[in-house]
């Protein structure tokens, strides 16, 4: 049995420790966790990882958050995954900074990565981890927002959150979306 776990950013150093790059940070901690590294591959830094007797595919796109869709459908197709054994972890404005979710499907919103995503499969039913980072931007400024770097105070409560994501993703690949939203959703 084979998971992708899709993690979303940007590449580039003009865009490391920003809200909108939250997926690339979790994703470096799992990949950190079962002491694996990424390699460059075609769309995506990818690292591979056995757990529980399944094999983990997880990928940092490279193609840009806008295009983030062409990585997802290249590794489902390429390792041959079936679309609910995908996770993809996710900043989202509507949740306060550190509040994490799990979504079996759901709308892409405001985000170009998520609705890319959809595009290209041509349905939002997808699991998603989905990564407060909250919205605390005047009108009109949310682009200078996600691309901006965490404050002090959002630092620390996203180091204190990247194990909970942790645990989260490897209940996904045990357990699945659903009962993992119904175990973490509320914590």
């Amino acid at each position: 049995m084979k998971y992708l776990i899709v993690c979303l950013g940007n590449i580039g150093e003009e865009y490391a420790n920003t809200r909108h790059n939250i997926g690339f940070i979790i994703g470096d901690a799992l990949a950190a966790d079962f002491g694996v590294r990424f390699t460059t591959d075609r769309y995506a830094s990818r690292a591979e990882v056995r757990f529980r007797g399944k094999t983990l595919v997880i990928i940092k796109p490279t193609t840009y958050m806008n295009l983030s869709g062409k990585a997802y459908r290249y590794w489902l197709t390429q390792e041959n995954i079936a679309v609910e054994n995908s996770l993809v972890v996710v900043d989202d404005l509507d949740l306060d900074p550190g509040v994490l979710r799990m979504k079996p499907k759901g709308s892409g919103g405001s985000h170009n990565g998520l609705n890319h995503i959809i595009g290209i499969l041509g349905h939002n039913d997808f699991p998603r981890l989905r990564v407060g980072i909250g919205n605390n931007f005047a009108r009109g400024f949310q682009v200078d927002y996600v691309l901006g770097r965490f404050t002090r105070e959002e630092e620390k409560i996203f180091l204190e959150k990247i194990p909970l994501a942790i645990e989260m993703i490897k209940n996904f690949v045990v357990a699945g979306a659903t009962p993992t939203m119904n175990l973490y959703n509320n914590k």
